[in-house]
């Protein structure tokens, strides 16, 4: 098979299958998006579609410094698009990632950190900014969860989300109940969405990526902590500091699986040296 063989028309539906499996809108995004590359990346080699060369392609991505896990995440979307194209010759192996024992410092987003970033929205007039940092982090739902916020959830507590092929219920603390009421009647809705663009839409991952990027500026903190996830992370490490249940934190997130949950407890390598200073085993 050539790659000008692999046209739009194969893209769409493969992207059709994608959403009869229900995969979120991020997945399929990021799913044509390193076919399309890989696609370009064929065509300017004028190369044809065999296992040498997705092989060398998994080769190019390695030495061009993605991180392995970037990697990987490409390679799930070309192997599953192999699979579509009935090419399993062409699947490639995985890397093998030994799990990470400590979490870099310089992405890891501090409580002070974090109510700078909210000062930070306030004092710049961004009040949805701020309340919607103040949201993402006191409940620890995903950006794409974010919809799912609305005056009648906040009216009632809770708020049931689907995401992933799986609905669960997520509570929401009386005190962002509270602001998040007063914000609803200050934009006069009554019901629905309470975080809605200036024309009444939904807002995207990327909006709110670009106005969080925004307050690096404002605030000094590094932009590669400052960004909607981090304030998941943030959320899960203040949650076990409290209940020490990973399990239970495991539900909350929405993890089929501890290990992921694991992930977001990784403690900073400076941490780990405090912890070692304080055994106090050198005489």
């Amino acid at each position: 098979m050539s790659s000008s063989s692999i046209n739009e028309n194969w893209l769409t539906e493969f992207q059709e299958t994608l959403q009869d499996e229900e995969r979120s809108p991020g997945t399929i995004e990021n799913y044509l998006r390193a076919i399309r590359t890989f696609v370009k990346w064929l065509n300017d080699e004028n190369r044809h579609l065999d296992k040498e060369t997705a092989v060398e392609w998994k080769t190019h991505l390695i030495h061009t410094g993605y991180r392995f896990s970037t990697v990987n995440t490409i390679l799930a979307a070309l192997n599953k698009f192999f699979t579509f194209l009935g090419r399993t010759d062409c699947r490639m192996k995985y890397l093998r990632i030994q799990r990470k024992l400590f979490r870099s410092e310089d992405r890891e987003l501090s409580r002070d950190e974090y109510q700078r970033l909210v000062a930070a929205a306030q004092k710049t007039g961004q009040q949805r900014l701020a309340l919607l940092i103040e949201s993402i982090c006191a409940t620890g739902i995903r950006v794409s969860a974010v919809k799912y916020l609305t005056v009648e959830a906040a009216r009632c507590g809770k708020a049931d989300i689907a995401l992933k092929g799986k609905i669960r219920t997520i509570f929401i603390p009386k005190k962002l109940c509270k602001k998040l009421l007063a914000y609803a009647r200050k934009q006069k809705s009554i019901s629905g969405e309470i975080f809605r663009t200036r024309s009444g839409g939904s807002l995207s991952r990327k909006q709110i990526w670009a106005e969080m990027k925004l307050l690096c500026g404002e605030t000094g903190i590094a932009s590669t902590k400052v960004f909607p996830h981090n304030l998941r992370h943030l959320f899960a490490r203040c949650f076990y500091k409290v209940c020490q249940d990973i399990a239970k934190l495991a539900d909350i997130l929405g993890h089929s699986s501890i290990e992921t949950t694991r992930i977001y407890l990784i403690s900073t390598g400076l941490e780990h040296i405090r912890t070692l200073d304080s055994m106090r085993l050198i005489l």
